[in-house]
């Protein structure tokens, strides 16, 4: 059986390190921001290009807790719309409402399936506040052109970017390029810890003290609570899992650049399309995701061929119940994507062999 993704042994490569780490937290008797927690940020911000991130307890709360210290800090207020692009996860959306926003559901482009300038531009109002472009599979949106939008129409710009560790355009990394950033650690993410943990990106000094005393409790000074906060926090022993695993990061999204390359390259079935992509540095392959339109079949077909994959996802966020509110509008782009999209294995501990595999099986498919 090729398994979608193999977390057991993607950790195994590290363990020496990852046990050694969990050690020196557990010996210096300090479990919740302290020192790995100080260096981790640190040297996430360097990876990244920025300079400040502050850990969080997930990459939910990257989001939420960067909207609502902008609602703190007077710059957005209830009732104002954050554009997003439709066929994202539903976290992205959430975010949103549980600070009392509205969101704006744009279709994304055809075929990168992230927001580009043009659909932007339509959607603004003058309630609009902010741009949530959200990196998806692994792809950096056009961050030039957005940034440039944003700026043209007075924008703030929030990047989800929970799943581009490390993509890049112009030499700038997600989460450099807008106001802020949010990430997620979940453990399949590309940078993942073992257990869940998110950060926040920004270079704007104002917002992530705001941000980090929001995760505490609305508390600069122990006792002395300034918002009424939450408790937010990346532990001690996630920050010693992560710097652990920040140090190889390039080096698995250089090989998940390869597998997806010759998947590109080698898939030839006229029932299955490939990714469209603008160039090698821009997506750092969080997943690989086809496009058919016989999936249900599709996916049978692998499954009987012992090859596990993923619909990511199955249900857009307007179509969910905990959205009905949103269910009468009419997205065909993006409910075409959610009714044909198909995520296949790419893991950077998966062999050359391995890979052929999936794609001759791929091939091979005839409904």
């Amino acid at each position: 059986m090729i398994s979608f993704l193999d977390l057991k042994s993607i950790n195994n490569r590290y363990q020496k390190e990852l046990k050694e780490a969990c050690s020196r937290v557990i010996d210096s008797g300090w479990y919740i921001m302290g020192e790995e927690l100080n260096l981790f940020e640190k040297e996430f911000s360097e990876y990244c290009g920025v300079r400040h991130s502050v850990g969080v307890a997930n990459g939910l709360d990257a989001l939420i807790l960067t909207l609502r210290a902008w609602r703190e800090l007077g710059k957005i207020r209830t009732g104002d719309e954050v554009i997003v692009p439709a066929n994202t996860y539903i976290a992205s959306i959430l975010a949103i409402t549980e600070n009392g926003l509205k969101p704006v559901l744009i279709e994304p482009d055809a075929g990168t399936y992230n927001l580009n300038k043009e659909n932007i531009i339509k959607a603004v109002t003058n309630k609009t506040r902010v741009i949530l472009p959200v990196h998806l599979y692994g792809q950096i949106c056009p961050m030039d052109e957005i940034v440039n939008a944003a700026k043209d129409a007075g924008l703030l710009v929030l990047e989800d970017s929970a799943q581009a560790h490390g993509a890049s355009l112009n030499g700038i990394k997600a989460g450099a390029w807008g106001d802020a950033s949010g990430f997620s650690f979940y453990p399949g993410k590309n940078l993942g810890a073992l257990g869940d943990a998110g950060a926040i990106t920004t270079n704007d000094d104002e917002l992530i003290e705001v941000v980090r005393a929001l995760s505490n409790y609305g508390s600069k000074e122990k006792y002395k609570n300034i918002y009424k906060g939450v408790n937010s926090r990346l532990d001690e022993i996630q920050a010693a899992m992560l710097r652990v695993k920040l140090k190889y990061l390039n080096e698995d999204i250089e090989r998940r650049q390869e597998i997806a390359a010759f998947y590109s390259s080698e898939i030839s079935n006229e029932y299955i399309s490939t990714p469209k992509v603008n160039f090698k540095e821009n997506h750092v392959w969080h997943l690989y995701v086809i496009k058919t339109a016989q999936r249900e079949a599709l996916q049978q077909y692998l499954s009987s061929a012992g090859i596990s994959c993923l619909i990511h996802y199955p249900i857009p966020p307007h179509k969910q119940i905990a959205y009905k509110e949103l269910g009468d509008i009419r997205l065909p782009i993006t409910e075409g994507l959610h009714e044909q999209v198909l995520s296949i294995p790419i893991d950077p501990t998966m062999s050359d062999e391995t890979v052929q595999q999936v794609v001759d099986v791929l091939n091979r498919f005839n409904p």
